[in-house]
């Protein structure tokens, strides 16, 4: 469950970020760049943020 919810706000992330980039201010796209780079870096080191701050609120897999 922990692993789909981190999937779900990840692309929630992009996709908002290219609507607000497009249609707002071309900065947002610096958030679609960060949320590309978190993915990438936890690919290589299995950690991420959003699964650590997921625990705290007692969500597990």
């Amino acid at each position: 469950m922990k692993t789909r919810i981190i999937h779900a706000v990840a692309g929630f992330m992009i996709l908002l970020s290219l609507i607000l980039g497009l249609k707002v201010n071309e900065n947002w796209f610096y958030l679609t760049g960060f949320v590309g780079l978190n993915l990438f870096q936890s690919a290589f080191t299995n950690w991420c943020l959003l699964e650590k701050i997921l625990k705290k609120f007692g969500i597990e897999d």
